[in-house]
């Protein structure tokens, strides 16, 4: 074993040995946990809060599902969405069953038989035991365009041959209400997606240009704000949707919603960006910009906007429901979306009389959708908001 010598006073020390003070704060002196953190970005630091909030992240889990659903819209319905069955008018929602007589058969629904009420007039379904009719999976039935371009009959569940599967019940026309409620997501799910882009955009670019500025153009900003917001939002978009032509195409009438809603929207969202910007616009950083030259736009989009992205997201999240609601209003009062096109609010028109919910209450189940997506981006929302503020 060799015995390392001491160096004489005055000699240079060994490459081994370090000459820099002792820092408690550097990477070498932390401990595994803290170096984690340390060297962590800033989006998986806000994924480590996210995940903390479990009601949101139990909210962002049923919003994936929901999103990744709308794909696949025609293989998920088990009928086509006009199919119709006039033997199964108005039919309540049939109980899938797994032991018929004490023995395992698999999912299966009873046969029913309709009779006629002659007092009310009401059309009364009752299970037939005597007909057990097995469901299939991965099956063919009812054909389909998916996403209107290829023509495809393969459905994750059908009925058995012959037989009836209405898991949610009828509509008036006989129509199964599970496939219109998976139909009417595609639109619902989608307006509010692409209204939160326009109002995104307008709400940048409006609120940035009024906190990076002032002055005038603050002024004449807030005003507006303050007008649009002044206003009632229903009676406005009742007003705007009435002005579309009923001649227009069904496409054409859900891309004028959806900038209608976008258009009326932005308020919220130009106010956060305008009070962000009046803070951050006193930074060193952006003066230096400036003296190097860099154009309005250049700093407000790569130098400021980036520097609470995170709320803005957040922000967004949370401005989705209100335009999710407004179509279902305007569609509910008959001024929104139009069929063929089937939405939420849509299907949701035929739940207006008071009789017709009395009798035939299934005809509701579309507003559990709207509910929960509801709550859903309203969890999502403030988990992200929470995770994404750096003083929590």
């Amino acid at each position: 074993m060799t015995v390392q010598q001491i160096p004489e006073p005055g000699a240079p020390l060994p490459h081994y040995v370090s000459t820099a003070p002792f820092d408690p704060y550097s990477v070498e002196a932390m401990t595994e946990a803290q170096s984690r953190v340390y060297q962590a970005s800033q989006i998986r630091l806000i994924w480590w809060r996210f995940k903390k909030h479990r009601l949101a992240l139990v909210s962002a889990i049923f919003l994936g599902l929901l999103y990744t659903m709308i794909i696949f819209t025609e293989f998920l319905s088990p009928y086509n969405l006009h199919t119709r069955n006039v033997d199964m008018i108005h039919a309540p929602p049939q109980r899938v069953h797994l032991f018929h007589e004490g023995q395992f058969i698999g999912p299966f629904v009873y046969g029913r038989d309709m009779t006629l009420d002659m007092d009310t007039l009401r059309r009364v379904y009752t299970d037939n035991p005597n007909d057990v009719q097995p469901l299939r999976f991965f099956c063919r039935g009812d054909t389909y365009k998916f996403w209107g371009l290829f023509e495809g009959n393969l459905h994750l569940v059908c009925p058995a041959e012959g037989g009836t599967f209405h898991l949610l019940g009828t509509d008036r026309l006989g129509r199964d209400m599970l496939s219109r409620i998976i139909s009417g997501a595609r639109i619902s799910l989608t307006i509010g997606l692409l209204g939160i882009t326009i109002s995104f955009i307008l709400g940048i670019v409006i609120g940035g240009l009024a906190g990076y500025h002032g002055g005038i153009i603050d002024l004449v900003v807030q005003r507006i704000i303050e007008v649009l917001q002044s206003i009632p939002s229903i009676p406005l978009w009742m007003a705007l949707a009435a002005i579309m032509p009923v001649t227009w195409s069904p496409i054409v009438i859900y891309l004028g919603i959806t900038v209608i809603l976008g258009l009326l929207d932005w308020t919220g969202l130009a106010r956060a960006v305008r009070s962000k910007l009046l803070a951050l616009r006193e930074e060193d950083y952006v003066l230096a910009a400036q003296l190097m030259g860099a154009s309005t736009s250049r700093i407000i989009g790569r130098h400021l906007v980036p520097g609470f992205m995170s709320h803005l997201i957040a922000t967004a999240t949370i401005a989705i429901p209100g335009m999710i609601l407004g179509e279902t209003a305007l569609s509910f009062l008959g001024l929104g979306l139009r069929p063929p096109i089937t939405s939420w609010g849509i299907l949701l028109t035929e739940a207006r009389d008071v009789s017709v919910i009395a009798n035939y209450p299934w005809l509701l189940l579309p507003a559990v959708p709207v509910i929960l997506v509801i709550l859903a981006f309203n969890f999502f929302g403030d988990g992200l908001r929470d995770a994404a503020d750096p003083y929590k």
